[in-house]
């Protein structure tokens, strides 16, 4: 029977693994060995993918993976275990010792076991802790000093093996060899250790200094289990100690650990080998020994761990042996070897290995585990027997998204206001206490004006990110790319690529950095290249102007409408890349489901702030900047200095196409040049300029409206809302009609990538032609929808 073929709340014995090549490797890494056991929790709201439990945590893989199963169904029960996520907390560790030297250490574990949050706790660092994999998709840094020494540590990303399968296992195997950390923090998850080893037993065949942090003990000890850590540690030669990131417990003892291990004053290190069994042990054997008779073999790992991985076919420790003068006759031997423990174990090494592996866990585990009972019913199972369905997933998941942006604009709107009169007021005092000149109108309207402008909308982006964080942490994400993989492999993608998307949401930049943990390079190109249609928050400010001037009564739905006209168009847009630009290509969907978790108000407030400090960095950078580059522009060549000519003039010239140099200013001349192309979208000159300082970054488009509306007659005026609605003395309208308005927005939200994210774009594509292709394509739609809009707006309206 194959595992798709079963129904749900059913169990199964697996039987083996009909796959090849990467799918068949992960698979077997995720714990889907011959005689483990694995249950169906449940279906996506469209039949697939399928959410399964195996080996204590969730997964969920697409019907067509799930066939390539066979299994042994056994009776029903519904005894589950699911206790893997990332906590987050702030504490330094600190010590006024004498300095004795640095230690260098790289944290190394499974997604959601807790690395980064562990990483923060120590090192102080400012690292957003995410409740789904690939968070933590390059190295992050830190620094401190503890028990004399200063520590060097590093949080690499997770990882499930040390194979060269995924972007994350290349990651950390490159940075183990390149970089030899003097102690590894290995971080599993106590509650589930028969998962979590096994990337222990691959660090214990490379022979290093090793300490194991038995993260969220509190959990182990919640589930009525017993764990004789000390015993287990000394059985496999690594010392354990358990740590609870969330309040810090035990990390004193985690670094006075590694400083014995370092120093070599802890008696429980000793090297082992992982016994593999006597019919793979002799071929390892003799791999290894013609491995240590070749002198010119660059000794990146050590014998043992090259022979395992060779026998396994690893690309990487393949190339390094082709180098040498006995490559042949070393993979001569390994094929020799090969074939024979296959015909022996009637399976192939790759499943013969992690049998034995898991075995071997398995054994370790039976002297030290007493398994207490669990309750079959918990909240995670619960949750997901609504999130997840197939009626009520994508109604819960819109509703969410609605919810968002409901409270992202009305609950923000009473700060806004506050911080709007505050603008106001110090723009007013400036005009009635400064004399008449530059330096007046550079600060009520260049600075004030513009980084006025902006910075009122910054409660609307501490909603959005806290409303974003919580979603993260909580664990809903993963669902979210759960229930979206069937629609997202229908436009070529993979269910991952949903989360790169969301992330997209707060910012393109980090969104397209983490689409590095999808494995297929197509679909992690794709998704790079449609990041920047998801409406990021430096759009957001555009967005509560316009929607909040024109369409206050129905925000929320201007609101979701936008974030779906980007969706739409993202999918719209991989679908024809996918057809015409990539080949067709088959990536496995599968990802842990970690269990759910009420995030604390803690960590989704120091995250909201972080982005927050982020934003009001860039009001006193590149938006300072900015509105006083605009403000030059638009007062130079031809204002009146001698104050006989007012602003209302300077901002109510002429609205004729011909550029008239005797009284237009730079900015107006820019303006008026380009304007023929943007007149079909109902753009006023103003507002093509607006569009035009948006390249750099868009939080600028606001602020150039604020510099460009400002003036001495207009800037008692309550808010910039009402100067947009104002009428135009060379008109007879105003600026802005809501069929402009929406017109704009869709301009804004679908033209040319921000410089970052264009730059982040070429990055991680490494060609400069997929950055060229986002500035062209992305304005050629972006004049297109807004046309459309314009036009049915203004018939409608």
């Amino acid at each position: 029977m194959r595992l798709d073929e079963l129904k749900t709340g059913q169990k199964a014995r697996i039987d083996k693994i009909l796959g090849h090549g990467a799918f068949r490797k992960r698979m077997i890494e995720m714990g889907f060995v011959r005689g483990h056991i694995v249950m169906v929790l449940l279906h996506a709201p469209l039949k697939d993918p399928i959410k399964y439990s195996i080996m204590g945590y969730e997964i969920s893989l697409r019907r067509s993976e799930a066939h390539l199963v066979e299994v042994e169904p056994l009776e029903d029960s519904l005894k589950i275990d699911t206790e893997s996520i990332c906590l987050d907390t702030s504490h330094h560790v600190r010590s006024n010792e004498k300095f004795k030297g640095d230690i260098n250490v790289a944290l190394v574990g499974n997604p959601n076991c807790g690395k980064t949050s562990l990483f923060n706790i120590t090192s102080g660092a400012r690292e957003h802790v995410g409740n789904y994999s690939g968070v933590t998709v390059d190295a992050k840094q830190g620094k401190f000093e503890y028990g004399g020494y200063r520590f060097n540590i590093v949080d690499l990303p997770g990882t499930y093996s040390l194979a060269s399968y995924s972007p994350e296992e290349l990651y950390v195997r490159k940075y183990l060899r390149n970089e030899t950390p003097d102690v590894i923090i290995n971080v599993v998850v106590a509650s589930n250790l028969e998962r979590n080893l096994y990337l222990t037993t691959e660090l214990i065949d490379m022979d290093r200094s090793m300490v194991i942090a038995l993260n969220m003990f509190d959990e182990l000890e919640k589930s009525g289990d017993k764990l004789d850590y000390k015993l287990l540690g000394k059985m496999i030669g690594v010392p354990m100690i358990p740590t609870i990131s969330k309040t810090g417990e035990g990390i004193h003892e985690l670094f006075d650990t590694i400083i014995d291990v370092y120093e070599g004053n802890d008696r429980d290190v000793r090297h082992i080998h992982v016994n593999l069994g006597s019919e793979i042990e002799e071929g390892v054997t003799e791999i290894k020994d013609a491995i240590k008779q070749t002198s010119d073999i660059s000794p990146i790992f050590s014998p043992r761990y090259m022979a395992i991985k060779l026998l396994e076919g690893d690309r990487e420790i393949e190339e390094v042996i082709g180098k040498s003068k006995n490559a042949e006759e070393i993979i001569t031997i390994r094929n020799k070897e090969r074939n024979r423990i296959e015909n022996l174990r009637k399976e192939d090494i790759t499943s013969a290995i992690a049998d034995e592996k898991y075995g071997f866990i398995a054994g370790a585990l039976a002297e030290t585990l007493v398994k207490g009972d669990r309750d079959p019913n918990n909240a995670t199972h619960v949750i997901d027997t609504f999130v997840t369905n197939k009626l009520f997933g994508f109604p819960i998941f819109l509703l969410i998204m609605f919810a968002i942006f409901w409270a992202t604009f009305e609950l923000g709107q009473y700060p806004m206001d506050w911080i709007e009169s505050l603008v106001g007021w110090t723009a007013r005092f400036v005009e009635t206490t400064m004399p008449d000149g530059a330096l007046k109108d550079l600060i009520a309207e260049g600075i004030i004006g513009g980084v006025g402008a902006v910075i009122v909308f910054l409660p609307n982006i501490l909603i959005l990110y806290f409303c974003i964080s919580f979603m993260e942490d909580s664990g809903y994400m993963a669902r979210a790319a759960f229930i979206m993989d069937k629609l997202m492999h229908r436009i070529g993608l993979h269910g991952k690529s949903f989360i790169p998307l969301v992330m997209g949401f707060g910012c393109n930049v980090p969104a397209i950095m983490s689409a590095r943990a999808i494995e297929s390079k197509s679909s992690r190109i794709i998704t790079v290249l449609i990041n920047p249609f998801m409406s990021c928050s430096a759009r957001l400010p555009v967005y509560v102007l316009l929607v909040g001037t024109f369409f206050e009564r129905h925000a929320a739905w201007v609101f979701l409408g936008l974030y779906i006209l980007g969706i739409i168009v993202a999918m719209f847009t991989a679908k024809l890349l996918r057809k015409f630009t990539f080949k067709e290509d088959v990536t496995p969907f599968v990802m842990e489901l970690p269990p759910y978790r009420i995030p604390t108000l803690r960590s989704s407030l120091r995250h909201m702030w972080w982005k927050g400090e982020q934003y009001l960095k860039k009001m006193g950078g590149v938006i300072l900047v900015a509105g006083i580059i605009v403000w030059a522009l638009n007062y130079f060549p031809n204002h009146d200095n001698a104050g006989n000519e007012t602003a209302e003039t300077a901002i109510s010239v002429s609205d004729d196409s011909e550029i008239n140099p005797a009284t237009d200013s730079f900015l107006e001349m820019a303006g008026k040049f380009v304007n023929p192309v943007m007149e079909p979208l109902g753009f006023h000159w103003r507002a093509s300029v607006a569009a035009l300082a948006g390249v750099p970054a868009k939080e600028i488009v606001v602020s150039t409206l604020g510099v460009l509306y400002t003036g001495e007659e207009t800037a008692n005026e309550a808010s910039l809302s009402k100067r947009l609605t104002s009428i135009n003395p060379s008109t007879g309208m105003p600026d802005f009609s809501a069929a402009a308005a929406l017109g704009f927005m869709v301009f804004i939200l679908l033209y040319c990538p921000c410089i970052a994210t264009i730059t982040a774009i070429v990055k991680e594509t490494g060609k400069w032609q997929y950055g060229a292709f986002s500035i062209l394509y992305n304005t050629l739609i972006a004049w297109i929808f807004a046309f459309i809009v314009y036009q049915v707006a203004s018939f409608i309206l």
